[in-house]
């Protein structure tokens, strides 16, 4: 197994280069002015990848933009090699003239969750995964892991384990996972836009908000959930 790199570690490695950690993956958006020019720069990070872009990089090609992403797909996370990945695709990059750009500030790089609050998550497992035509996240996910679309369109789905039902709050919620330096931003805007805070007894590693008629959405990102040793 490769090295397990802590959260901080993979965040300060990529910050300078343009790119940011959200949810388990590093992530960048590299702006171009049309979807020739994206599709261009895909050909670019994908030669920079070389035999391991399959496994690692997958690319969201746009008009505008191409979101760039890398994680080590087999063990769910980023490890050294990804890290060096990103270091030879932001310098292939930069020689074209190109330059990652996280979009802190504006709609940055995010990914997006929806969680479901379930009493017994085997029972409702398989109907979401069937519905959805989803696959297990990892084949050690089990029988309560989550679930992801297997062409990485779709948000993934978790399952949040409950001891009753709650019905006084929405039973599925959307965890937007964001930019650490982005957090301040987006809450302050959701706050503007009618929401309200609920808790911040997790922050920065999520904020717990609600619209008007209380139904919950989460803006979490990867500060405050490494062990502290």
């Amino acid at each position: 197994m490769p090295e397990r790199l802590t959260r901080a570690a993979i965040s300060a490695a990529v910050g300078d280069l343009g790119w940011r950690l959200v949810l388990g993956v590093v992530r960048t958006s590299v702006p171009v002015d049309s979807l020739a020019a994206a599709a261009a720069a895909a050909g670019v990070v994908a030669d920079a990848a070389g035999a391991d872009a399959g496994e690692h990089v997958w690319c969201d090609v746009r008009a505008d933009r191409l979101v760039v992403s890398v994680q080590s797909r087999a063990v769910g996370w980023v490890t050294p090699s990804d890290l060096d990945l990103v270091r030879g695709i932001t310098a292939a990059l930069a020689e074209r003239g190109l330059a990652p750009d996280p979009g802190v500030g504006q709609r940055a790089v995010q990914v997006v969750e929806i969680g479901i609050d379930a009493i017994d998550i085997p029972a409702v497992r398989p109907f979401w995964k069937a519905v959805l035509g989803y696959v297990d996240e990892l084949p050690t996910s089990g029988p309560e892991g989550p679930l992801v679309d297997p062409h990485g369109q779709g948000p993934s789905v978790w399952f949040q384990q409950m001891d009753a039902p709650r019905p006084q709050r929405n039973r599925i919620h959307f965890d937007v996972a964001v930019p650490h330096d982005e957090a301040a931003d987006r809450i302050a805007a959701t706050l503007a836009a009618g929401g309200r805070l609920l808790s911040d007894e997790e922050a920065p590693a999520f904020w717990v908000l609600a619209d008007a008629e209380g139904n919950e959405a989460c803006i979490t990102t990867w500060q405050g959930r490494d062990p502290v040793t």
